[in-house]
């Protein structure tokens, strides 16, 4: 919803209450005339009763429609997350292919092919806001690595440090899709 959108849907609510305590008050006025003095503080305890409950009524519609606003902005920011999941086993299909050693001239033209598939893939995911957590040599972070294995520490690798991935991590945005496979030193 745009804010032209809210701006009109709050005017809208401030009129529709403006409205409703005005219509109250005069409705008030006219009934206390009728059934005079005696009952008026009784009706005036009811319309009160009725204008909180109203009141409550809106401020709740509102909170609901903040939520669902908020709701949808989450369903388009991360847009297609099931599917580059889905996605993410081929693109390590095609590394493991990129690595494998060719000889001969069909072989290296195979190659080359998965290659241009290998670089158009990893283009579309950088362009859905797909990014590779950087791992190698970095400080071991549970929330984007997963240890699956330990080494030694050495004065090479110190201790909690990212010597080996074993499975690239990737982000949409800000959330994990999946979490890097890697070795730590221990």
């Amino acid at each position: 919803m745009s804010k032209q959108e809210d701006k009109q849907s709050q005017a809208t609510g401030e009129d529709i209450k403006k409205e409703v305590l005005e219509n109250s008050a005069k409705d008030l006025e006219h009934l206390s005339q009728e059934v005079g003095g005696e009952n008026a503080s009784e009706l005036k305890q009811q319309r009160d009763n009725f204008e909180d409950k109203y009141l409550r009524a809106a401020a709740e519609i509102q909170n609901m429609n903040a939520h669902f606003k908020k709701e949808r902005a989450d369903l388009l920011h991360y847009d297609g997350q099931k599917v580059i999941t889905d996605i993410l086993p081929v693109l390590d299909n095609l590394e493991r292919a990129l690595q494998a050693e060719v000889t001969d001239d069909g072989a290296q033209q195979l190659k080359k092919g998965v290659e241009m598939v290998y670089e158009h893939l990893r283009k579309t995911l950088q362009d859905a806001n797909v990014t590779e957590i950087k791992s190698l040599g970095v400080k071991f972070d549970p929330t984007v690595h997963q240890a699956v294995q330990t080494v030694p520490a050495d004065k090479d690798h110190p201790k909690d440090t990212v010597v080996k991935v074993l499975q690239r991590g990737y982000k949409l945005h800000e959330r994990v899709l999946r979490p890097a496979m890697v070795v730590v030193s221990n």
